[in-house]
């Protein structure tokens, strides 16, 4: 397995940068803060703050939108980033879908542990269906946002058409061999040190609506595209759960990167960043 070039410098880069847990979280977040203010910004027709029953979001209409809906839950491992720090790639899907974006600005922990952000989920859900759905809605997260659009889609079912999971983190017990073959940029211990922020208590790591990979309501989900990196050791968990989703009858499509790393989606100068918008645009097209 060989890195593509950017992968390779975002991956040398890191190994650069001190552990997750060494550096205040407060810290992190201003400095994620700021590195997105300098980030290219698309125009995009209307960009509305919203309050879903008292969780805030940021609406993304683009010019001549079409009919539909995307709720986005951003990654960061729980911990990290918000609506802000999604705000570039927000616009970015917004103008290729052609369709409105809702990016969701859940709870955190430490400060908010499991189930504060799954509240949340519920809450900006019922929100939604007491406004009217003016055409499809689908359910969009990377990473640890993946986690939680397939728990949104597993607690709320047949209200989304589609789900689009990019990277998701599924498996607080870390069971697969990409943890030991492909952690390059994201190692294992990192992805330990998310799940002890994220869960209250122990019992929750092996809680359905925190660990969705245990989740006995897969068969409910609407048709899902599930996206992995080939350097990365969320890679096995989220090509397990496209394999127990085709099981389970649900209408699925998998994608692995070759040659790209945790995170890539987001950030536009990893050329297959744009690639990857603009497929799971489609994918959106194909179940409005």
């Amino acid at each position: 397995m060989t890195l593509f070039r950017q992968a390779a410098h975002a991956v040398a880069q890191y190994n650069t940068e001190p552990k997750v847990w060494e550096v205040p979280i407060a810290a992190q977040r201003e400095a994620a803060r700021r590195a997105s203010g300098g980030e290219p910004k698309e125009e995009v027709g209307r960009v509305d703050e919203i309050d879903a029953d008292g969780v805030p979001g940021r609406l993304y209409t683009p010019a001549g939108a079409r009919d539909g809906l995307v709720v986005h839950f951003h990654g960061g491992g729980f911990v990290f980033n918000s609506v802000e720090v999604h705000d570039a790639v927000c616009r970015r899907f917004a103008n290729r879908s052609g369709l409105a974006v809702l990016s969701v600005d859940y709870r955190l922990p430490p400060e908010h542990r499991f189930p504060a952000a799954v509240e949340d989920v519920d809450t900006v859900v019922r929100w939604l269906a007491r406004q009217g759905r003016p055409g499809p809605a689908y359910v969009h997260g990377d990473s640890a946002g993946g986690n939680l659009a397939l728990v949104a889609a597993l607690r709320n079912p047949g209200f989304f058409d589609a789900a689009v999971l990019i990277y998701p983190f599924l498996d607080p017990a870390q069971g697969f061999g990409s943890y030991d073959d492909a952690a390059e940029g994201f190692d294992r211990e990192e992805a330990a040190w998310y799940w002890q922020q994220y869960a209250a208590t122990p019992a929750d790591l092996t809680d359905p609506d925190l660990a969705p990979l245990l989740s006995d309501r897969l068969h409910t989900l609407p048709p899902t595209l599930v996206v992995t990196a080939e350097h990365d050791p969320l890679r096995d968990e989220g090509e397990e759960l496209a394999r127990r989703l085709d099981a389970a009858g649900v209408e699925v499509t998998a994608t692995r990167y070759l040659g790209q790393t945790h995170g890539f989606w987001r950030h536009d100068a990893f050329t297959s960043a744009d690639r990857l918008v603009r497929q799971v645009s489609g994918f959106l097209a194909s179940y409005a």
